[in-house]
């Protein structure tokens, strides 16, 4: 089995429907090597990223091993009527259908990342999320999956995860706000314990910053776009990155980021905009 690095950038496959492949594809081309998808058709067109996966194969743009795969499973309350499996079964047998199916979606016989696309409860860890978690464990042990991640979670989930002495995941996916210190607590508990913390909705949950006047003019004095500083900051405070653009030149302007060095008296005063 592949051993591919998580990249220092993902790209989110969500909301593109039908421009699912080509846009999957096109940031293929432009260097992304990392693609976040989820088997849940409300929100994810995942056959989309397999097509798009199929076309760069065949144009030799990249091989399955230069590509970090990451999918999820989602819980009934999370899909629409189009379920990847069965509703009747145990969440075990749902789990073990959820990655077949992506993994044909895909045209893979694994996934580098295989993420619970969000616990059942907001208010802890739950039974139902310990047998979920426990299939997900299987299905890693059996290589259909690498390493293993929990999205959506609040900062007691992760407590109570530990606190019951199960396996802590290898990710953490949560929509990261300013003015919730950028996830601060999450991200505390995920870097003292070797967690990988990933952010999304870095823009467009932080539109706020992202137009505030002052932080426009630091990335004009950078030479960078608004967008390259959030991300580049986002790195310097142990956040891995996610960005859904549908724009070529921003694709490759996201990914120029991670060649942006901010001066270290300026990640403080980023995350003081907040305030």
């Amino acid at each position: 089995m592949s051993t591919t690095p998580a990249p220092l950038f993902l790209y989110g496959t969500a909301w593109k429907e039908d421009r699912t492949a080509g846009l999957t594809e096109l940031a293929l081309r432009a260097g992304f090597r990392g693609i976040d998808t989820a088997n849940q058709r409300r929100h994810y067109l995942e056959a989309g990223v397999g097509e798009a996966l199929a076309a760069a194969y065949r144009a030799g743009v990249v091989q399955r091993a230069d590509v970090f795969l990451q999918t999820k499973y989602t819980y009934p309350p999370g899909q629409d009527q189009r379920l990847p499996y069965d509703p009747a079964a145990s969440p075990s047998v749902q789990v073990r259908q959820s990655l077949a199916s992506s993994l044909e979606h895909l045209g893979t016989d694994y996934v580098d990342s295989f993420v619970l696309h969000g616990p059942s409860s907001g208010y802890g860890w739950s039974e139902a999320d310990a047998q979920v978690w426990n299939a997900m464990r299987h299905e890693r042990d059996a290589g259909r999956t690498r390493l293993l991640g929990v999205s959506n979670v609040s900062l007691k989930h992760l407590q109570d995860m530990e606190s019951s002495r199960t396996e802590l995941p290898k990710f953490v996916q949560n929509r990261c706000f300013a003015r919730l210190g950028w996830d601060r607590q999450v991200r505390k508990f995920c870097r003292e314990r070797n967690i990988v913390y990933q952010g999304f909705s870095l823009l467009t949950a932080n539109q706020e910053i992202v137009q505030n006047a002052a932080f426009v003019e630091l990335a004009t004095h950078l030479k960078a776009t608004a967008a390259q500083v959030v991300f580049a900051f986002a790195r310097e405070v142990g956040i891995l990155p996610l960005t859904g653009t549908s724009d070529a030149q921003h694709m490759r302007q996201d990914l120029a980021s991670v060649e942006l060095q901010l001066p270290q008296d300026l990640v403080p005063l980023i995350e003081s905009l907040a305030g």
